[in-house]
């Protein structure tokens, strides 16, 4: 095989790669939820508000909602336990037919600063990131901090389009008030959904 050749089949060969993502992308009958931190890992905390409590209620408000709708739902975690970022990957990664989205609340030293927002780290992972943080602005009373790349673990590793949702801050007074809610934890699982189907729809 000459160098041409050769370099037309590594084309071939990642051009295949590409239509077969793009194919599951669209094709995911599966969500993996992670609730980020647990157990011995509280994630932020301030004024007796644990970001770890927040993100599990989140997470199975989300659960809930996505099963109603006909999605196979995997829970990272179910309880107030610790699981170390490699295993939540590493179970996201069981799943190929699937997307990732991990629950997460924010933190600032400045107590001023409000609002959401969602990251990604492959070109799907922002899709998906760029449908869930939409749906949370139109259906969340919140400000708009926009869709990030970042490379945190826990999406980095994983193969499936991911995307890690930062759903207010901690050590913002008023926000931390919402987050105590119910109807607030809910409004922001129901988004999550949303934009979930809506990337699912495109």
């Amino acid at each position: 095989m000459n160098a041409n050749s050769f370099r037309f089949l590594l084309f071939a060969l990642g051009l295949s790669s590409w239509f077969a993502l793009s194919s599951v992308a669209h094709a995911f009958s599966t969500v993996v939820i992670d609730a980020g931190h647990g157990g011995k890992d509280w994630g932020a905390a301030e004024s007796k508000v644990f970001e770890k409590h927040i993100n599990l209620d989140v997470a199975r408000r989300l659960e809930r909602t996505l099963r109603e709708n006909g999605f196979k739902v995997v829970m990272v975690r179910s309880k107030d336990n610790f699981v170390p970022l490699s295993e939540r990957s590493n179970i996201a990664n069981k799943y190929w037919d699937s997307v990732f989205v991990s629950i997460h609340f924010n933190h600032s030293w400045k107590n001023t600063i409000t609002g959401i927002e969602t990251f990604y780290y492959g070109s799907e992972g922002a899709k998906l990131a760029d449908y869930v943080q939409k749906d949370l602005i139109k259906g969340v009373d919140a400000y708009d901090r926009g869709v990030k790349r970042a490379s945190f673990a826990v999406i980095r590793r994983t193969r499936a389009p991911a995307c890690l949702v930062e759903g207010g801050f901690v050590s913002n007074e008023g926000e931390r008030d919402q987050m105590r809610e119910g109807a607030r934890r809910q409004k922001i699982a129901d988004a999550i959904a949303r934009g979930i189907i809506n990337y699912k729809n495109r």
